[in-house]
């Protein structure tokens, strides 16, 4: 039987899909940090208004991608994808509710 911790790890990892024009979408890990209910609650309010670049490094502490986790990088995916910022957001929240549970 699996267990859980009531003291969450303060990352996880999981595939995020993002759109590339002409060729679907393609799957990248990122490494996102956990929060509470009441965290993300919170957060959620605070980035409603935020641009990618803010939202991004709210949730997010790395990626598996060549290029490194930077201000200029993050600015680059979003700017060449535009659906990105939202795929990203988008997976954090599905993650954190369970939304993407694997069965």
């Amino acid at each position: 039987m699996a267990k859980i911790k009531l003291d969450a790890d303060p990352t996880f990892s999981c595939d995020v899909g993002i759109p590339v024009p002409g060729n679907g979408t393609q799957l990248v890990k990122f490494t996102f940090k956990h929060r509470t209910r009441t965290e993300v609650n919170a957060w959620g309010q605070e980035v409603k208004d935020a641009d990618d670049l803010a939202a991004v490094k709210g949730c997010v502490v790395g990626w598996e991608l060549d290029d490194a986790f930077t201000d200029e990088n993050i600015v680059k995916l979003c700017d060449n994808y535009a659906g990105a910022g939202f795929a990203i957001i988008t997976a954090y929240f599905e993650e954190l509710r369970g939304a993407r549970a694997k069965n």
